[in-house]
C-alpha cells in the first residue's frame, strides 16, 4: 500500500553485502551546497545539480520473460494452495505458455518500444487507481506520522502547524526552481556522495547523466512523481477519475470544524511570505469560533466515487465552482482537528487514518492533520504517486523544522489583519446535496466504526539482534507475520508487500510474495507437536531469510510476476471476448484476494503509520523494526478476523524466532 520500500535497491549489483536490508530516504539526499544568505528563507537548500537531471538517462522498467513469470506464479502459488489446487494451476499456466500467452507478451513488448517515455506499468496502473469506484477512505489512503514534538511549547497546533507550513513551502519552492537534491541511492557514500561527484554529474548531459551515476555506484531514482505533490487533487468523475494540477496557484487551504480556509502562502513574485505573516493567518483560523456548518460538503470526499462524481457537479451547477477549485488548486490541505489523542497508538491511528470525516478533505495530494493536543500526521492520495516523493517530502520538512524552526512559544504572529488575507469559503447547497451528505455521514460512521485496530510494541529483538544473527530484519519481519497466521488459523495466505521500483523511469511498485514454502515449513514445524530440533530450525531461519532476500532483489529489479501479469491481463481484456483462462482459475482470485497486506516504514522520522485491510477478511499490516524494538500496528473487522488473536501469535512467533537464533 503505502509504496515506501526501497531496501532492495542495494541489490542492484551483485556486490551488495547480504544481510543490508533497508536504507532511510533522508540519507538519499547528498549534503547540499551552502545556501546564500538571500536564499536561506526561500530554499530549503540548493542543489549544484539540477533535481531533474537524471530523468530524462533512468533506465527503464524492464518486462520479464514470460517463462520467468509463470515460474515465479506457480512457485509463489504452492505456498498457498492445496495439491489439487496447485496441481490444476500447474495445467492452467501451461495452456497460458503454449497458447495466449506469448502472444500477449509480444503485444506488450511492443507497446513498451513504442513508448519509451514511460514504462509499460505506469498507464494501468493509474487507471487501477482512477477506475475503481470505492471509496478513497480506509480503501487507499494511508497515513504516516510524525514524532511528538518534544521541545517545551514548540507542540501547540498554530506553532507546530505554522513551522511545517513555512519547511513545506520551502521544500515546494526548492523543488519548483529545481535546486532540490535529486534523489539518489548511494551504493557506497565515501565514494558518491561528494561534492566531487556532484561537479562532474552536473556537466554530464541529462540523457546519459545517470550513466556517469552508475559508475559512481549511484543510483538516481525516478522523480517523475513529484511534480503532483504540490497544488495538486484527485477529482471525481463518472466510470475514472482524473489527476488535477495546477503549479501556478499561490494558496494553500486550511480546514477547521468542516470549514475550508484559504490564504496565500506566496506573494506576487512567487516568494514565500514572511514566518510571522504566515503565523498571522495561521492564528486566525485557529481563533475562528465559526460553528460546523449543519451539512459539511467534506464529507462527499469520502463516498463511492461515481455517487461523489455526481454530487462534485451538481455543486458546480449550484455555483461552487470556484470554492471548489480553490481546494483543488491549493498547495497541499492543513487540518485542525478538536481530537486530543495524547500517545494512545489506537486514537491516533484512527485519527490519522480517518478522523472526523465532516472535516477531511480525501481527495487531496496530501493533508497534514494537527490534533488539539499537537500530534501530527500525513494522510495521502495514492492514485497520483507512491513513497519516493511523499518520504523525500517528510524527511525534509522533519529535518528542516527540526533545525529551522521560525515560530517559537514567544514568536508573536505579525502586525495585519489577518481577516483581509483569510477567506473561508461559502457554499451553496441544494437539497438533493443535503441529502447526499446526511446520507454519506451515516454511510462514513458505519464503515470507520467497523474497523478494529490493535498494537504489538516489543523489545524481543530488533535489527541488531537480526544483523549479530546474520538475517534479514525484514524477512524476520515477515517470517513473523506467516508464523503468527499459521499459529492462529493453521493456513498460509495470499501476502503482499509493497516494494518500489523507482530505480526505473516511471517505475511505480512490485509485490514481494512473503508466503514462500520455506516460511510455511517454519511456521508447520513450530506448530508441531514434535519440532525438529534448534539447529534445524535455525537453518530453516536462515533459508527463509535468504528467499526472502531473493524475492526483494528480484521486485526491485522488475522482475516479479504480479505487475507482469497485471499488464498482460489488461492487455487481454482491451481485445474483448473471453479472457485466457489463468486469469479465471479460482487460484488466480485467491492469490490477489490479499489476506495479510503489509508495508514497512523505513524511515527514523516516522512514528508509526497505517492502512485498513484491502478486503474484509484481511489484515492491514504496518510495521517498523528499529534498532532494539519491533512493532506492528494492524487493522481488521471483526467478526471476520481476530486482531487481538493474531497480535498474539506475532508475539509469539517473534519469541520462537528469538529463542531458535539465540540458541545457535
Amino acid at each position: 500500500m503505502l509504496g515506501v520500500r526501497y531496501q532492495s535497491i542495494r541489490n542492484l549489483l551483485p556486490q551488495v553485502q547480504k544481510g543490508a536490508d533497508c536504507f532511510i530516504l533522508r540519507d538519499l539526499h547528498s549534503t547540499p551546497s551552502s545556501c546564500s544568505t538571500q536564499d536561506e528563507y526561500q530554499y530549503i537548500h540548493r542543489s549544484k545539480v539540477p533535481t531533474m537531471h537524471f530523468q530524462k538517462s533512468l533506465l527503464r522498467l524492464p518486462i520479464p520473460d514470460l517463462e520467468k513469470t509463470c515460474s515465479r506464479y506457480l512457485r509463489s502459488q504452492k505456498a498457498i494452495l492445496s495439491d489439487e489446487e496447485y496441481k490444476a494451476t500447474e495445467n492452467v499456466v501451461a495452456k497460458f505458455k503454449n497458447g495466449p500467452g506469448p502472444d500477449l507478451a509480444e503485444e506488450l513488448k511492443k507497446s513498451d518500444k513504442a513508448n519509451k517515455h514511460t514504462s509499460y506499468i505506469s498507464e494501468p496502473w493509474f487507471d487501477m487507481y482512477l477506475k475503481d469506484r470505492v471509496p478513497i477512505v480506509l480503501n487507499y489512503n494511508p497515513f504516516l506520522a510524525f514524532w511528538p514534538e518534544e521541545r517545551p511549547g514548540y507542540g501547540d497546533p498554530v506553532i507546530r502547524a505554522t513551522n511545517i507550513l513555512v519547511s513545506s513551502m520551502r521544500f515546494m519552492h526548492t523543488l519548483r526552481d529545481q535546486i532540490l537534491e535529486p534523489v539518489i541511492f548511494h551504493l557506497n557514500p565515501a565514494k558518491s556522495d561528494t561534492q566531487q561527484f556532484r561537479n562532474v554529474v552536473k556537466w554530464i548531459p541529462s540523457p546519459i547523466a545517470s550513466y556517469a551515476a552508475y559508475a559512481f555506484k549511484a543510483f538516481p531514482l525516478d522523480m517523475s512523481q513529484f511534480g503532483n505533490l504540490f497544488n495538486s487533487t484527485r477529482i471525481p468523475m463518472v466510470n475514472k477519475d482524473i489527476l488535477k494540477c495546477d503549479p501556478k496557484a499561490r494558496h494553500i487551504v486550511f480546514m477547521k470544524n468542516g470549514h475550508f480556509y484559504v490564504f496565500d502562502v506566496l506573494d506576487k513574485d512567487g516568494n514565500i511570505f514572511s514566518p510571522s505573516h504566515l503565523h498571522a493567518c495561521v492564528s486566525y483560523i485557529a481563533n475562528d469560533q465559526t460553528p460546523p456548518p449543519k451539512h459539511p460538503i467534506a464529507i462527499l470526499s469520502s463516498e463511492n466515487r461515481d455517487i461523489w462524481a455526481k454530487c462534485r457537479a451538481e455543486l458546480v451547477a449550484a455555483g461552487n465552482e470556484e470554492s471548489l477549485n480553490a481546494i483543488d488548486t491549493a498547495a497541499f490541505n492543513i487540518v485542525f482537528d478538536d481530537a486530543k489523542v495524547g500517545t494512545d497508538p489506537e486514537k491516533m491511528y484512527r485519527t490519522f487514518l480517518y478522523g472526523n470525516g465532516k472535516n477531511r478533505w480525501f481527495d487531496k495530494s496530501f493533508s497534514l492533520i494537527f490534533t488539539a493536543d499537537g500530534q501530527t500526521a500525513l494522510n495521502f492520495e495514492h492514485a497520483w504517486g507512491d513513497g519516493v516523493a511523499v518520504m523525500s517530502y517528510f524527511n525534509e520538512v522533519v529535518k528542516d523544522v527540526s533545525e529551522k524552526s521560525r515560530i517559537h512559544p514567544d514568536s508573536f504572529p505579525a502586525n495585519i489583519d489577518a481577516s483581509q488575507y483569510v477567506r473561508r469559503l461559502e457554499f451553496n447547497l441544494t437539497p438533493s446535496i443535503e441529502a447526499a451528505i446526511d446520507k454519506a455521514l451515516q454511510k462514513y460512521d458505519s464503515n470507520t466504526g467497523a474497523l478494529c485496530v490493535d498494537v504489538l510494541d516489543t523489545d524481543i529483538f530488533g535489527k541488531e539482534f537480526c544483523k549479530k544473527h546474520k538475517v534479514s530484519p525484514d524477512a524476520m519481519m515477515q517470517l513473523g507475520f506467516q508464523t503468527a497466521y499459521y499459529l492462529q488459523l493453521g493456513q498460509v495466505v495470499a501476502t503482499y508487500e509493497s516494494c518500489s521500483t523507482s530505480a526505473f523511469k516511471h517505475g511505480r511498485t512490485e509485490t514481494v510474495r512473503p508466503a514462500t514454502l520455506e516460511t510455511t515449513s517454519f511456521a508447520k514445524a513450530v506448530s508441531s507437536s514434535q519440532p525438529p530440533s534448534n539447529s534445524e530450525l535455525r537453518s530453516m531461519i536462515i533459508e527463509c531469510s535468504k528467499i526472502h532476500g531473493n524475492l526483494t532483489k528480484d521486485a526491485a529489479m522488475g522482475q516479479g510476476f504480479d505487475r507482469h501479469l497485471f499488464a498482460l491481463r489488461k492487455l487481454a481484456e482491451a481485445r474483448g471476448g473471453m479472457l485466457p483462462e489463468l486469469y479465471t482459475n479460482p487460484s488466480y482470485a485467491k492469490m490477489n484476494h490479499i489476506i495479510l497486506s503489509t508495508s514497512t516504514l523505513p524511515s527514523t522520522a516516522i512514528s508509526f503509520g497505517g492502512f485498513a485491510p484491502v478486503v474484509r477478511d484481511g489484515f492491514g499490516v504496518g510495521y517498523q523494526i528499529q534498532d532494539n524494538r519491533l512493532g506492528i500496528v494492524l487493522s481488521s473487522y471483526p467478526p471476520h478476523r481476530d486482531g487481538k488473536g493474531f497480535i498474539e501469535c506475532a508475539e509469539k512467533a517473534y519469541k520462537i524466532i528469538h529463542d531458535v537464533l539465540s540458541k545457535a
